[in-house]
């Protein structure tokens, strides 16, 4: 699995089993998976046309599971917690009334270990049910009407489960419990997100999480001239 920013959107590419509750989604074997930014001012074309073009710009071929999002995608959350990486990015807008205006919650989960496709299923249960309780924590609503998970997997099936007490729903639940209320902040940050953050599960000092940043880092600049390293973890750090 490799991934990457290009304009509005995160793609990931690999070789994937994967299930989505997004625009034509269901199950199926793909080697792209992306979420895509839309403009305020999209002229609503269609989803299933939108993830299209997006495709077809990007060269992707049709083997592809997408989402869309109006959040821009500067605001992303990456947070890696062994085998198991999640992509999250979170838009809410409160009406006066109370009601929920416009916004989304999308999350990729993916692991680089194999599962079996229930237990895929299993993992977009996992991710909704820790954005529901993070949500709920924070004193926000439980999500909105346009939230869409995908659950992706490569190499050999090692699990059949991904319950919350499992090796895989443990660090999807946890990774979703940071993920989602640290997206939310990002997003309503006054001032714009230059790019996505980078989280990373450490055991050091009794396990916690880890915000990667070159800026402060003593050992950054620590590659060869022009490599960039938004999505790296370097082991020196912390």
């Amino acid at each position: 699995m490799r991934y990457y920013l290009d304009s509005d959107t995160l793609f990931i590419r690999g070789a994937f089993r994967a299930a989505s509750t997004g625009i034509s989604g269901g199950i199926r074997s793909v080697t792209t998976l992306f979420n895509h930014t839309v403009p305020g001012d999209w002229g609503h074309t269609g989803p299933e046309k939108e993830i299209e073009l997006v495709a077809a710009a990007a060269g992707t071929g049709q083997e592809v599971l997408g989402l869309l999002t109006a959040v821009p995608i500067s605001t992303l959350c990456v947070l890696q917690y062994d085998f198991i990486t999640v992509f999250v990015t979170v838009g809410i807008r409160q009406e006066p009334a109370g009601e929920i205006g416009a916004g989304t919650i999308n999350i990729i989960a993916y692991s680089s270990e194999g599962m079996e496709d229930s237990a895929l299923l299993e993992t977009i249960m996992i991710a909704t049910e820790a954005k529901t309780e993070a949500l709920l924590a924070g004193g926000r609503v439980s999500g909105t009407p346009t939230d869409a998970v995908i659950a992706a997997c490569e190499d050999r099936i090692r699990h059949r489960y991904a319950g919350r007490i499992t090796e895989p729903g443990r660090r999807v639940r946890d990774a979703v419990l940071k993920g989602v209320p640290e997206a939310l902040r990002r997003h309503e940050t006054p001032s714009p997100q230059r790019e996505p953050a980078f989280f990373i599960y450490s055991r050091f000092e009794g396990g916690h999480w880890v915000e990667w940043s070159p800026h402060n880092c003593p050992y950054y600049p620590c590659h060869f001239a022009g490599q960039c390293c938004d999505f790296c973890y370097c082991p020196f750090y912390p």
